[in-house]
Protein backbone atom coordinates (compact mmCIF):
# COMPACT_ATOMS: atom_id res chain seq x y z
CA UNK A 1 0.00 0.00 0.00
CA UNK A 2 2.82 2.70 0.71
CA UNK A 3 4.33 1.58 -2.75
CA UNK A 4 1.48 2.62 -4.28
CA UNK A 5 0.77 5.97 -2.27
CA UNK A 6 4.18 6.63 -3.29
CA UNK A 7 3.29 6.79 -6.90
CA UNK A 8 -0.38 8.62 -6.22
CA UNK A 9 1.08 10.82 -3.83
CA UNK A 10 3.78 13.06 -5.61
CA UNK A 11 1.13 13.57 -8.36
CA UNK A 12 -1.49 14.77 -6.80
CA UNK A 13 0.61 17.22 -4.39
CA UNK A 14 2.01 18.72 -7.64
CA UNK A 15 -1.79 18.79 -8.58
CA UNK A 16 -2.49 20.38 -5.15
CA UNK A 17 0.33 22.70 -5.30
CA UNK A 18 -1.09 24.09 -8.47
CA UNK A 19 -4.57 25.28 -6.63
CA UNK A 20 -2.87 26.22 -3.63
CA UNK A 21 -0.68 28.58 -6.31
CA UNK A 22 -4.15 30.09 -7.62
CA UNK A 23 -5.84 30.10 -4.51
CA UNK A 24 -3.05 31.92 -2.44
CA UNK A 25 -3.15 35.04 -5.53
CA UNK A 26 1.19 33.75 -6.00
CA UNK A 27 0.04 33.34 -9.82
CA UNK A 28 -3.32 34.27 -11.61
CA UNK A 29 -5.61 32.96 -14.26
CA UNK A 30 -3.42 34.42 -16.99
CA UNK A 31 -0.50 33.31 -16.34
CA UNK A 32 -1.65 29.63 -15.49
CA UNK A 33 -3.23 29.69 -18.88
CA UNK A 34 0.62 30.86 -20.03
CA UNK A 35 2.01 27.49 -18.48
CA UNK A 36 -0.84 25.62 -20.16
CA UNK A 37 -0.09 26.72 -23.46
CA UNK A 38 3.79 25.70 -22.75
CA UNK A 39 2.54 22.13 -21.87
CA UNK A 40 0.54 22.14 -25.19
CA UNK A 41 2.29 23.65 -27.40
CA UNK A 42 5.65 23.29 -26.25
CA UNK A 43 6.29 19.89 -24.12
CA UNK A 44 3.80 17.28 -24.85
CA UNK A 45 4.06 17.50 -28.40
CA UNK A 46 8.31 17.43 -27.76
CA UNK A 47 7.50 14.16 -25.56
CA UNK A 48 5.29 12.28 -28.34
CA UNK A 49 8.09 12.98 -31.30
CA UNK A 50 10.90 12.01 -28.54
CA UNK A 51 8.36 8.81 -28.32
CA UNK A 52 8.21 8.71 -31.77
CA UNK A 53 11.88 8.90 -32.43
CA UNK A 54 13.92 6.90 -29.72
CA UNK A 55 12.84 3.69 -31.11
CA UNK A 56 11.62 1.47 -34.86
CA UNK A 57 8.40 2.82 -35.69
CA UNK A 58 7.08 -0.70 -35.92
CA UNK A 59 7.81 -1.24 -32.40
CA UNK A 60 6.11 1.91 -31.91
CA UNK A 61 2.65 1.68 -33.75
CA UNK A 62 0.93 -1.31 -32.17
CA UNK A 63 -2.24 -2.05 -33.97
CA UNK A 64 -3.94 -4.53 -31.84
CA UNK A 65 -3.46 -2.05 -28.73
CA UNK A 66 -5.00 1.05 -31.47
CA UNK A 67 -8.09 -1.76 -32.03
CA UNK A 68 -8.34 -2.42 -28.55
CA UNK A 69 -8.18 1.02 -26.84
CA UNK A 70 -10.45 2.40 -29.43
CA UNK A 71 -13.54 -0.44 -29.01
CA UNK A 72 -13.40 0.19 -25.34
CA UNK A 73 -13.04 4.34 -25.59
CA UNK A 74 -15.90 4.18 -28.38
CA UNK A 75 -17.84 1.77 -26.81
CA UNK A 76 -18.24 3.98 -23.32
CA UNK A 77 -18.91 6.99 -25.66
CA UNK A 78 -21.95 5.43 -27.75
CA UNK A 79 -23.09 4.09 -23.88
CA UNK A 80 -23.30 6.98 -22.45
CA UNK A 81 -24.61 8.69 -26.04
CA UNK A 82 -27.24 6.26 -25.51
CA UNK A 83 -28.00 7.19 -21.94
CA UNK A 84 -28.67 10.67 -22.15
CA UNK A 85 -29.91 10.31 -25.61
CA UNK A 86 -32.79 8.02 -25.76
CA UNK A 87 -33.39 6.63 -21.92
CA UNK A 88 -33.22 10.56 -20.41
CA UNK A 89 -34.27 12.18 -23.44
CA UNK A 90 -31.27 14.66 -23.39
CA UNK A 91 -30.63 16.96 -26.12
CA UNK A 92 -28.02 15.87 -28.45
CA UNK A 93 -25.59 18.29 -27.90
CA UNK A 94 -25.63 17.95 -24.20
CA UNK A 95 -25.61 14.06 -24.73
CA UNK A 96 -22.57 14.31 -26.82
CA UNK A 97 -20.92 15.97 -24.23
CA UNK A 98 -21.83 14.26 -21.58
CA UNK A 99 -20.65 11.12 -23.47
CA UNK A 100 -17.33 12.58 -23.94
CA UNK A 101 -16.62 13.66 -20.53
CA UNK A 102 -16.96 9.58 -19.89
CA UNK A 103 -14.96 8.51 -22.66
CA UNK A 104 -11.99 10.90 -23.71
CA UNK A 105 -9.28 10.63 -20.67
CA UNK A 106 -6.92 13.28 -20.02
CA UNK A 107 -3.83 11.71 -21.34
CA UNK A 108 -1.26 14.18 -21.68
CA UNK A 109 -1.74 16.18 -18.03
CA UNK A 110 -2.70 13.32 -15.80
CA UNK A 111 -2.66 9.63 -17.53
CA UNK A 112 0.96 9.98 -18.74
CA UNK A 113 2.39 11.48 -15.38
CA UNK A 114 0.71 8.76 -13.56
CA UNK A 115 1.86 5.74 -16.15
CA UNK A 116 5.33 7.15 -16.32
CA UNK A 117 5.88 6.63 -12.59
CA UNK A 118 4.11 3.17 -12.80
CA UNK A 119 5.32 1.94 -16.25
CA UNK A 120 7.96 3.78 -16.94
CA UNK A 121 9.07 5.13 -20.87
CA UNK A 122 6.72 2.82 -22.26
CA UNK A 123 4.22 5.75 -21.54
CA UNK A 124 5.22 7.56 -23.64
CA UNK A 125 4.61 5.70 -26.28
CA UNK A 126 1.14 4.94 -24.98
CA UNK A 127 0.39 8.61 -25.09
CA UNK A 128 1.36 9.16 -28.66
CA UNK A 129 -1.19 5.64 -29.50
CA UNK A 130 -3.84 7.32 -27.46
CA UNK A 131 -3.97 10.80 -28.87
CA UNK A 132 -4.41 8.76 -32.21
CA UNK A 133 -7.44 7.29 -30.91
CA UNK A 134 -8.87 10.45 -28.68
CA UNK A 135 -8.03 13.15 -31.47
CA UNK A 136 -8.88 11.27 -34.50
CA UNK A 137 -11.85 9.24 -32.92
CA UNK A 138 -13.35 9.77 -29.71
CA UNK A 139 -13.06 13.91 -29.88
CA UNK A 140 -14.48 14.35 -33.36
CA UNK A 141 -17.49 12.34 -32.98
CA UNK A 142 -18.09 14.15 -30.02
CA UNK A 143 -17.81 17.70 -32.11
CA UNK A 144 -19.97 16.19 -34.86
CA UNK A 145 -22.83 15.58 -32.92
CA UNK A 146 -22.51 18.81 -30.47
CA UNK A 147 -22.52 20.85 -33.82
CA UNK A 148 -25.23 18.81 -35.65
CA UNK A 149 -27.30 19.48 -32.47
CA UNK A 150 -26.94 22.89 -32.00
CA UNK A 151 -27.70 23.69 -35.55
CA UNK A 152 -29.99 20.95 -36.77
CA UNK A 153 -30.37 20.43 -40.24
CA UNK A 154 -26.96 21.89 -40.80
CA UNK A 155 -24.85 19.35 -43.68
CA UNK A 156 -23.07 16.93 -41.91
CA UNK A 157 -20.06 17.12 -44.50
CA UNK A 158 -19.52 20.74 -43.74
CA UNK A 159 -19.66 20.00 -39.96
CA UNK A 160 -17.46 17.38 -40.90
CA UNK A 161 -15.28 19.75 -42.30
CA UNK A 162 -15.62 22.29 -39.87
CA UNK A 163 -14.53 19.46 -36.57
CA UNK A 164 -11.50 18.41 -39.17
CA UNK A 165 -10.08 21.80 -39.54
CA UNK A 166 -9.95 22.57 -35.91
CA UNK A 167 -8.80 19.36 -34.48
CA UNK A 168 -5.54 19.75 -37.63
CA UNK A 169 -4.51 22.60 -35.73
CA UNK A 170 -3.83 20.37 -32.46
CA UNK A 171 -0.03 20.75 -31.80
CA UNK A 172 -0.08 17.19 -30.30
CA UNK A 173 -1.25 16.15 -33.76
CA UNK A 174 1.46 17.86 -35.20
CA UNK A 175 4.01 16.40 -32.76
CA UNK A 176 2.73 13.17 -33.76
CA UNK A 177 2.98 13.83 -37.91
CA UNK A 178 6.38 15.47 -37.54
CA UNK A 179 7.45 12.31 -34.97
CA UNK A 180 5.76 10.17 -37.91
CA UNK A 181 7.81 11.81 -40.32
CA UNK A 182 11.09 11.74 -38.82
CA UNK A 183 10.67 8.21 -37.71
CA UNK A 184 9.90 6.92 -41.69
CA UNK A 185 13.04 8.85 -43.43
CA UNK A 186 15.42 8.01 -40.70
CA UNK A 187 16.45 10.98 -39.87
CA UNK A 188 19.11 11.45 -37.06
CA UNK A 189 18.14 14.85 -35.17
CA UNK A 190 21.17 16.71 -34.76
CA UNK A 191 22.40 16.40 -30.94
CA UNK A 192 21.90 20.12 -29.67
CA UNK A 193 18.24 19.77 -30.97
CA UNK A 194 17.63 16.34 -29.87
CA UNK A 195 18.85 17.85 -25.92
CA UNK A 196 16.02 20.59 -26.37
CA UNK A 197 13.26 17.89 -27.14
CA UNK A 198 14.44 15.85 -24.62
CA UNK A 199 14.59 19.19 -22.07
CA UNK A 200 10.80 20.00 -23.30
CA UNK A 201 9.67 16.65 -22.51
CA UNK A 202 10.81 16.47 -19.20
CA UNK A 203 9.05 18.83 -18.50
CA UNK A 204 5.61 17.97 -19.82
CA UNK A 205 4.88 15.82 -16.73
CA UNK A 206 5.09 18.02 -13.58
CA UNK A 207 4.00 21.21 -15.17
CA UNK A 208 0.69 19.37 -16.63
CA UNK A 209 -0.37 18.78 -12.91
CA UNK A 210 0.50 22.26 -11.93
CA UNK A 211 -1.84 23.36 -14.66
CA UNK A 212 -4.58 21.28 -13.99
CA UNK A 213 -4.32 21.98 -10.10
CA UNK A 214 -4.52 25.76 -11.21
CA UNK A 215 -7.59 24.88 -13.41
CA UNK A 216 -9.83 23.28 -10.77
CA UNK A 217 -9.77 26.31 -8.51
CA UNK A 218 -13.04 28.15 -8.38
CA UNK A 219 -14.44 25.36 -10.21
CA UNK A 220 -18.04 24.96 -8.08
CA UNK A 221 -20.31 21.82 -8.18
CA UNK A 222 -23.72 22.71 -6.38
CA UNK A 223 -26.76 21.35 -8.08
CA UNK A 224 -25.37 19.43 -10.38
CA UNK A 225 -24.94 15.81 -8.43
CA UNK A 226 -27.14 13.24 -10.71
CA UNK A 227 -25.36 14.33 -14.00
CA UNK A 228 -21.89 14.85 -12.46
CA UNK A 229 -22.01 11.65 -10.83
CA UNK A 230 -23.12 9.97 -14.08
CA UNK A 231 -20.28 11.49 -16.07
CA UNK A 232 -17.48 10.97 -13.40
CA UNK A 233 -18.73 6.77 -12.62
CA UNK A 234 -18.73 6.43 -16.32
CA UNK A 235 -14.97 8.25 -16.94
CA UNK A 236 -13.06 6.68 -13.65
CA UNK A 237 -14.86 3.29 -13.54
CA UNK A 238 -16.81 2.27 -16.90
CA UNK A 239 -13.75 3.21 -19.20
CA UNK A 240 -11.44 1.46 -17.56
CA UNK A 241 -13.46 -1.24 -17.41
CA UNK A 242 -14.60 -1.79 -21.10
CA UNK A 243 -10.76 -0.90 -21.89
CA UNK A 244 -9.52 -3.97 -19.74
CA UNK A 245 -12.14 -6.18 -21.69
CA UNK A 246 -11.24 -4.85 -24.92
CA UNK A 247 -8.14 -6.07 -24.21
CA UNK A 248 -8.87 -8.86 -22.68
CA UNK A 249 -10.42 -9.71 -26.35
CA UNK A 250 -7.81 -8.38 -28.35
CA UNK A 251 -4.81 -10.96 -28.39
CA UNK A 252 -0.93 -10.26 -28.80
CA UNK A 253 -0.75 -7.25 -26.02
CA UNK A 254 2.11 -6.88 -23.69
CA UNK A 255 0.88 -6.68 -20.18
CA UNK A 256 3.06 -3.66 -19.53
CA UNK A 257 1.20 -1.85 -22.63
CA UNK A 258 -2.61 -3.22 -20.98
CA UNK A 259 -1.03 -1.73 -17.65
CA UNK A 260 -0.59 1.38 -19.17
CA UNK A 261 -4.02 1.29 -20.85
CA UNK A 262 -6.09 0.93 -17.67
CA UNK A 263 -3.78 4.06 -16.13
CA UNK A 264 -4.53 6.06 -19.32
CA UNK A 265 -8.38 5.05 -18.87
CA UNK A 266 -8.88 5.58 -15.33
CA UNK A 267 -7.12 9.01 -15.62
CA UNK A 268 -10.35 12.51 -15.15
CA UNK A 269 -11.57 13.65 -18.72
CA UNK A 270 -9.63 15.76 -21.16
CA UNK A 271 -8.59 19.13 -19.57
CA UNK A 272 -10.44 21.40 -22.23
CA UNK A 273 -13.62 19.73 -21.18
CA UNK A 274 -15.39 22.19 -19.62
CA UNK A 275 -14.22 24.92 -22.50
CA UNK A 276 -16.41 22.19 -24.78
CA UNK A 277 -19.15 22.27 -22.39
CA UNK A 278 -19.51 25.62 -22.23
CA UNK A 279 -19.90 25.94 -25.75
CA UNK A 280 -22.40 23.62 -25.95
CA UNK A 281 -24.84 23.82 -23.14
CA UNK A 282 -23.09 21.86 -20.35
CA UNK A 283 -20.79 24.43 -19.11
CA UNK A 284 -21.41 24.43 -15.45
CA UNK A 285 -22.03 20.21 -15.08
CA UNK A 286 -18.84 19.93 -17.40
CA UNK A 287 -16.66 21.95 -15.22
CA UNK A 288 -18.02 20.40 -11.49
CA UNK A 289 -17.17 17.03 -13.29
CA UNK A 290 -13.48 17.43 -13.90
CA UNK A 291 -13.45 18.79 -10.08
CA UNK A 292 -14.79 15.43 -8.86
CA UNK A 293 -12.95 13.05 -11.37
CA UNK A 294 -9.76 15.01 -10.66
CA UNK A 295 -10.09 14.23 -6.93
CA UNK A 296 -11.81 11.35 -6.80
CA UNK A 297 -9.14 9.87 -9.39
CA UNK A 298 -6.48 9.88 -6.52
CA UNK A 299 -8.65 7.26 -4.87
CA UNK A 300 -9.50 5.20 -8.06
CA UNK A 301 -6.15 5.06 -9.80
CA UNK A 302 -4.70 3.85 -6.34
CA UNK A 303 -7.25 1.73 -6.61
CA UNK A 304 -6.50 0.27 -10.15
CA UNK A 305 -2.58 0.41 -9.24
CA UNK A 306 -3.11 -2.18 -6.34
CA UNK A 307 -5.39 -4.65 -8.08
CA UNK A 308 -3.40 -4.70 -10.98
CA UNK A 309 -0.24 -5.28 -8.53
CA UNK A 310 -2.03 -8.50 -6.63
CA UNK A 311 -3.08 -9.78 -10.39
CA UNK A 312 0.96 -9.84 -11.14
CA UNK A 313 0.09 -7.26 -14.19
CA UNK A 314 2.71 -4.55 -11.67
CA UNK A 315 5.49 -6.05 -9.37
CA UNK A 316 6.44 -3.45 -6.69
Amino acid sequence: MLAILGITTPIFLLIGLGYIARWSGIIQRDQMQGVGVFVLYCALPALVIRALTQQPLEEVFKLNYLVAYGLGSIAVFGAGLLLCLKLQRQPLNTSAMQALGMAAANSGFVGYPVAAMVIGSPAAVLLALNMLVENLLVLPAALILAEMGNHQGASVWRTVKKTALSLIKNPVLLGLLIGISIAVTGFTLPLPLFKAIDMLAEAAGPAALFVIGGALFGLQVKGMASDVGQIVIGKLIIHPLLIFIAFYFVPGIDPLYMAGALLFAAAPMISIYPLFGQRYGLGGVSAAAMLVATVASFFTLSLIIGLMSLSGMLAF
